[in-house]
C-alpha cells in the first residue's frame, strides 16, 4: 500500500493555501466587511464582547475570529493590516487540513473499516492502509469546488470550518488514545466547540456535541471495541470518561455561549408558496451538487457498500456531521458559508469509497476531471493572453465590457508561478496514466491537482483583474479623490462592506448621518436616497456626484456637499 510522498501531499496543500491570502485586496461583501470590523476593534477593545463597525452590528453574531484578525493587527503593526488580518485565517486553513487528516487516519484505524485480510496473508498493514486513506481524503477536501473562495477569506465562515475540523478530529481519535493520553482530543474538543460557538454557531456546536455523544454511546453498547491495546475493563472505564467528558464540554459550551448571549434563532426555511419553494429548492439543490463536487457521488458509493454497517463509527461520525452541515444550509440564509463545514467529513466519506470502487468508475472520474481542469486552464490562460495582447479580439472584448476602465498589467513572478503549475499538471497527467495499482489515492490526485492548478492560475494570472472587479477599491478611490483631504464624511444607507471600504481604501474618516453633523460631505448608497431627509436636513446638501463600482453598475453611491450649516439654514429661513 503506496503512500502518498509526504513532499508532494505538502507542496499539494502549500499550493492550495498560500494562493488568494497574498498580493489581493479584501474582497466584497463579507470579507472586507469583516476586516472593518476588525480593524476597529484593534483601535477601540471596548467593543470585545461586540465587535461592530461605526455602530453598525455585523452579520455574524461572531467573537474569535474577530478577536483573531485584531490580535494579529497589534502584532504585527509593520505590514498590511489588511494582510494581517490574513495570517491567523491561513493559520485556520492549514489546521482545517491537518485535522482532517488525522481525524480520517484514526477513523480508517477502526477494525470496521480495515479491509478483509488475505487468506494467505500480503495485505497492507493497518497503519500504511489508514495513512493512505487519510492522504486521499485531503485530496478530496482539496479537490472540493466550494471550498477555494470561502477558505481564502477572512470571514467567520473559515473559522468555523477550522473548528469543525478539529472536533472531527477529536472525536475520531479519542478511541486510540489510553486514559493517560486524552489531553489531546480533550483539548481539541473543548477548543473546537467552544470556537464553533464563538464564531457564530453555537447550535452547530451543540448538535457536534451531541452526535459525538450519541456515536460514542452506540459503540459502548453494540459496537466493536476499538481500544485493542486495554482490557475490556479498562477500555470500557475509558469509554465512560471520554463520553462524560464529550457531554460535559457541550454543556459548558452551550452555558458559555447563553452567558455571552450568542444565541440567535435565525431560521430562514425556503418560501412556503409553491412557485417560492420550488426555487429555493432548485437552488439549494445546485448548491449541494456543485459545491460538494466531486466528494458527493463518492460519499453516496461509501453510504451504498456500507449500508448494513451505518452505525459503524467511521461512516457514523462523518455521516452524522455532513447531516449537520446540511441542515444547516437549509435552515439559513447564507446557505453555502453554513455547508463550508461539512466539506471535510464528506471528503472522509468519499475516501472510504476507494477501497470498493471500480476501475470503470476511476476511470470515468480521471477523464472527466481530466478534460473539466484542462478546459478551464486553457480558458484562464487564452482570456489572460488577450487582456495583455487583445488577441484573440473577442475574449479582450469581453473583459473591457465586464470591467470597464481595468487596465491590465504583467508580472513575471505571476507569469511564472502560472507557467510553473501548468506544467506541473502537465506531468501529473502523465503520471496519473501510468500504472500505479497499489495507490489508492490515485483516483483523487486528479481532482485535487486541477483545483489547485485553476485557483492557482485564477490568484496569479487573473488577480489584478478580480481585484477590479470584487473589490471596492476603484470606487473608494474615486469617493476620495473627489472628497480631497476632509477631516471627515458623513455616511448613510451604506453597509458595512461598502464602509470598510471607504475607511481602507479611500482613507476616510466616517461618522454617521445626523442633523448635528459638521463633516462637508454626506456619502449615500444609491438605494438610501429616498429615506435621506429623515435623516438630515436636505436643504443644506447639495448634490455632487454619483459614483459607480465599475464591475456593477447597480453599486452606485451618491455624493453631496454641505452648503450651509443647520444653524445658517434655520437663519436664512427665519430671516424676512
Amino acid at each position: 500500500m503506496r503512500r502518498l510522498p509526504r513532499l508532494a501531499l505538502l507542496l499539494f496543500c502549500a499550493a492550495y493555501v498560500l494562493p488568494g491570502f497574498f498580493g489581493r485586496a479584501p474582497w466584497k461583501n463579507d470579507d472586507i466587511a469583516a476586516f472593518g470590523v476588525m480593524q476597529e476593534l484593534a483601535s477601540n477593545w471596548a467593543n470585545w464582547l461586540s465587535p461592530q463597525l461605526l455602530g453598525q452590528a455585523n452579520g455574524f453574531d461572531a467573537l474569535v475570529p474577530y478577536w483573531l484578525g485584531a490580535i494579529a493587527i497589534n502584532l504585527l503593526p509593520f505590514i498590511d493590516p489588511a494582510f494581517a488580518v490574513r495570517v491567523p485565517f491561513i493559520l485556520l486553513l492549514t489546521l482545517s487540513l491537518l485535522a482532517t487528516w488525522y481525524a480520517i487516519y484514526y477513523l480508517a484505524r477502526s477494525p470496521q473499516a480495515q479491509p478483509v485480510a488475505f487468506a494467505f496473508g500480503g495485505e497492507a498493514s493497518p497503519t500504511d492502509y489508514a495513512r493512505a486513506i487519510a492522504d486521499a481524503g485531503v485530496l478530496a477536501l482539496i479537490a472540493s469546488l466550494g471550498l477555494a473562495q470561502l477558505s481564502h477569506e477572512t470571514t467567520p465562515a473559515l473559522a468555523q470550518l477550522g473548528f469543525t475540523a478539529l472536533v472531527f478530529y477529536a472525536m475520531a481519535a479519542s478511541p486510540y488514545r489510553r486514559a493517560t493520553k486524552l489531553f489531546g482530543p480533550a483539548l481539541g474538543l473543548l477548543v473546537g466547540l467552544a470556537g464553533l460557538a464563538l464564531s457564530g454557531a453555537p447550535a452547530l456546536a451543540m448538535l457536534l456535541g451531541i452526535g459525538g455523544a450519541l456515536v460514542e454511546w452506540t459503540h459502548m453498547r453494540w459496537g466493536d471495541n476499538d481500544r485493542t491495546s486495554t482490557s475490556d475493563s479498562a477500555a470500557k472505564r475509558q469509554s465512560w470518561q471520554w463520553l462524560l467528558l464529550i457531554v460535559g464540554i457541550t454543556v459548558g459550551v452551550a452555558l458559555l455561549a447563553m452567558a455571552l448571549d450568542l444565541w440567535r434563532w435565525r431560521i430562514h426555511l425556503p418560501g412556503t408558496g409553491a412557485q417560492t419553494a420550488w426555487t429555493d429548492w432548485r437552488k439549494l439543490g445546485r448548491l449541494l451538487l456543485w459545491f460538494t463536487w466531486p466528494t458527493w457521488p463518492l460519499a453516496m458509493w461509501t453510504l451504498w457498500r456500507w449500508r448494513r454497517q451505518l452505525a459503524s463509527r467511521h461512516v457514523a461520525l462523518p455521516l452524522w456531521f455532513v447531516a449537520v452541515a446540511v441542515l444547516a444550509s437549509v435552515t439559513t440564509a447564507n446557505g453555502d458559508r453554513s455547508l463550508l463545514a461539512g466539506l471535510p467529513p464528506m471528503a472522509a466519506l468519499a475516501a472510504f469509497a476507494l477501497p470498493t470502487l471500480k476501475r470503470s468508475v476511476a476511470s470515468l472520474i480521471d477523464w472527466f476531471t481530466l478534460l473539466f481542469f484542462t478546459g478551464c486552464g486553457i480558458i484562464i490562460w487564452v482570456v489572460w493572453i488577450a487582456m495583455q495582447t487583445g488577441v484573440p479580439r473577442q475574449p479582450a472584448a469581453n473583459v473591457a465590457k465586464l470591467a470597464p476602465g481595468f487596465e491590465p498589467s504583467f508580472s513575471w513572478f505571476a507569469f511564472l508561478m502560472a507557467l510553473g503549475a501548468t506544467l506541473a499538471w502537465a506531468w501529473l497527467v502523465k503520471w496519473r496514466t501510468g500504472a500505479h495499482r497499489t495507490a489508492l489515492w490515485k483516483s483523487l490526485v486528479l481532482p485535487a491537482g486541477g483545483a489547485t492548478l485553476c485557483w492557482l492560475l485564477l490568484m496569479t494570472l487573473w488577480l489584478p483583474l478580480l481585484d477590479y472587479a470584487r473589490s471596492y477599491a476603484p470606487m473608494s478611490r474615486q469617493v476620495a479623490k473627489q472628497i480631497g483631504k476632509t477631516e471627515c464624511a458623513e455616511i448613510y444607507g451604506i453597509s458595512s462592506a461598502q464602509a470598510a471600504a471607504l475607511q481602507y481604501h479611500g482613507q476616510l474618516t466616517l461618522r454617521q448621518a445626523s442633523p448635528d453633523a459638521g463633516c462637508e460631505f454626506l456619502i449615500v448608497d444609491a438605494d438610501s436616497q429616498s429615506t435621506l431627509s429623515n435623516v438630515v436636513n436636505l436643504p443644506d446638501w447639495a448634490f455632487w456626484a454619483t459614483l459607480r463600482r465599475p464591475a456593477d453598475k447597480n453599486d452606485n453611491v451618491l455624493l453631496f456637499k454641505r452648503v450651509a450649516t443647520s444653524a445658517e439654514s434655520q437663519r436664512s429661513r427665519t430671516t424676512p
